[in-house]
């Protein structure tokens, strides 16, 4: 799912096309995308494009007149610039296409499951009926922070991809901020000395700074294609088996469901490795508990 630096250079790369552009039209193949009804969707078309914001995992673009169309990619939705105006659009993963004067945003959506959504709202409080009460994680202070990260008792992978605590954050960024952070992604917010409260808190900062930076450079003056959750860059998300870019240890990981949590043993978790669902039921008595087992 593409998380907040995705989302932030999305939105950059959608404003510099579209602001004080006509909005001619929005074509949509798929009807399971539209979530609302009220105000209809036509109502957008004519209207001039105001502003492009992120709204945590959401965009949302702005029209004049106070209406708001609010996207949201889910896992597998991706967003394509055409310069050509009224670019066809076609095949499966096709779900819908904004048309302006210079040229077309189409959303796709791969896979057969449709979790994307588009919703069109009215004013701010059209917009705060999408928006979850989690804090923003690059311009919170840190003792809000703090508050934030200690309201309820749970593991930290688990309050920093809840967006009812922070904005933005998922499976992918939450690795990597533990992984800096040197943090055990099942260490219990309320446990947390300050120092490492401190630490975690430089972490995310830093991390999802880093990241809009470099996808913002990769992207240049284009349309950020190839999004996704897996960049070889990463230090651990995604890399099972392969080295820890710090300690060269095997990175491990906890599977469930269909999600996977990726970790150094030894820069996080003291050498322990963290049961894992399915393989710890197999292995039983045999699954390995230090890194060097």
């Amino acid at each position: 799912m593409p998380e907040l630096p995705d989302v932030a250079v999305y939105c950059e790369a959608i404003g510099r096309r579209v602001a004080g552009v006509r909005l001619d039209g929005v074509r949509v193949a798929n009807p399971f995308l539209l979530r609302t009804v009220t105000p209809p969707l036509a109502a957008a078309s004519g209207r001039l494009v105001t502003a492009v914001e992120r709204l945590g995992k959401r965009i949302a673009i702005g029209l004049e007149g106070g209406l708001w169309l609010v996207l949201h990619l889910m896992i597998a939705g991706r967003l394509h610039w055409k310069p050509a105006a009224g670019a066809k659009l076609s095949g499966r993963n096709a779900l819908a296409a904004f048309d302006f004067s210079n040229g077309t945003l189409t959303l796709t959506e791969a896979g057969r499951e449709r979790r994307a959504s588009l919703d069109v709202v009215e004013g701010e409080a059209g917009l705060d009926s999408l928006r979850r009460s989690g804090v923003e994680p690059l311009s919170v202070d840190l003792e809000a922070f703090r508050a934030a990260l200690v309201r309820e008792n749970h593991t930290l992978k688990r309050v920093l991809t809840d967006p009812d605590v922070f904005s933005g954050i998922g499976n992918a960024y939450s690795d990597e901020i533990l992984h800096r952070a040197q943090l055990s992604p099942l260490a219990l917010s309320q446990k947390l000395s300050l120092g490492e409260i401190e630490r975690l808190y430089d972490a995310v900062r830093l991390t999802l700074t880093e990241w809009v930076e470099r996808l913002r450079a990769e992207a240049g003056d284009g349309f950020p294609e190839g999004v996704t959750a897996f960049r070889k860059e990463m230090a651990v998300h995604g890399r099972f088996g392969d080295p820890c870019p710090v300690c060269g240890a095997k990175v491990q990981r906890i599977r469930y469901a269909t999600n996977e949590t990726n970790y150094c043993a030894r820069c996080q978790t003291g050498g322990r490795v963290l049961a894992d669902r399915a393989l710890s039921r197999l292995l039983g008595e045999d699954f390995p508990r230090r890194l060097e087992d």
